[in-house]
């Protein structure tokens, strides 16, 4: 709780069993984080706009001159596979890397992940404030040693917290005129995803919550990546899904997307209709059913109970 254990009346810490070394816990637990070795030699398993991006990073990185970097990617573009490279390659040769998401699910992802309101100390409900550390604390010491600070899915977060890192980072390292007080950092999510959640907003002030309406995006350089790695072996699907996504696919009335027939199922309200539906997404279903890889690349949704629980038994039959 920002408290120091000489606070309270406890033993003082045997020196056999200080594993620390009077190093600061925040330091120790980022140093402590297990590098993975797989990613730390797969340069060259990268596509080459991957491969741009993660040598583009690096030379700051390397250079020691701080910037701020965006990096935008649909889904499917593996943007993890390149984080987790970068954050291998940085702990690897003994630096600090310092890797946060807005979701817990995201931080989970990542080696030694934290949410961003957890490692920064951001106030749920902060407007236009600063982050919850002094300069005395330990995540401050913590934040200047890092040479890499990363916060991924940044794109679900209203802007006004990362102006909060933004004005605190520039106290803390004491340059008040640089972004992020000169520290090298990555964002990256897609915008074309899920946005912030603002209470009863309009459209309008939804977007004007992202951090592309904030004073710091003119700042940012932007690394796009676009190949979607998830589907190349179907690439009219990937093509479509990013239509839509940019919002260029064709629509009808109301902003209503068709669905092309050739990826659909037709439904005519007879029986066999689920049947159909069974054999189009799981073909030769009894022959595959030992292979997990199989069963697991392909799913059926539906928005109606009865129709799921319709699905579920003839599948068991």
């Amino acid at each position: 709780m920002g408290k120091d254990i000489s606070s309270f009346p406890l033993p003082e810490i045997e020196e056999e069993h200080d594993t620390m070394s009077g190093e600061v816990k925040e330091i120790f637990e980022e140093r402590s984080i297990e590098v993975d070795h797989e990613f730390a030699s797969v340069v060259s398993s990268l596509n080459r706009e991957q491969r741009y991006a993660y040598d583009k990073i690096l030379s700051y990185v390397d250079n020691g001159n701080g910037t701020a970097f965006f990096v935008d990617g649909p889904g499917g573009t593996e943007k993890t596979f390149l984080y987790k490279a970068l954050l291998a390659k940085v702990c690897s040769e003994g630096k600090i890397a310092v890797a946060t998401a807005t979701s817990g699910v995201a931080a989970s992802i990542l080696p030694g992940g934290r949410t961003a309101h957890s490692r920064f100390k951001i106030s749920l409900g902060i407007q236009g404030g600063v982050c919850n550390f002094t300069k005395q604390s330990e995540i401050t010491k913590l934040l200047r040693m890092a040479s890499l600070i990363l916060w991924d899915e940044v794109s679900m977060t209203k802007r006004q917290a990362i102006e909060a890192l933004d004005k605190s980072l520039r106290d803390i390292m004491e340059k008040p005129d640089l972004p992020f007080g000169g520290k090298m950092i990555v964002f990256g999510g897609d915008f074309r995803q899920v946005l912030p959640v603002v209470r009863k907003g309009t459209r309008a002030q939804i977007i004007n919550a992202t951090l592309r309406k904030s004073y710091l995006w003119e700042n940012m350089q932007k690394l796009r990546l676009v190949r979607n790695m998830r589907a190349q072996l179907d690439p009219w699907f990937s093509k479509y899904l990013l239509r839509i996504e940019n919002g260029t696919e064709e629509t009808v009335k109301d902003d209503y997307v068709k669905i092309p027939d050739e990826i659909c199922v037709p439904y005519t309200g007879v029986e066999s209709d689920i049947d159909n539906l069974i054999d189009r997404v799981f073909p030769m279903l009894a022959t595959h059913l030992s292979n997990s890889d199989y069963i697991t690349s392909r799913a059926i949704f539906s928005t109606r109970n009865e129709n799921i629980d319709d699905i579920n038994m003839r599948l068991i039959e």
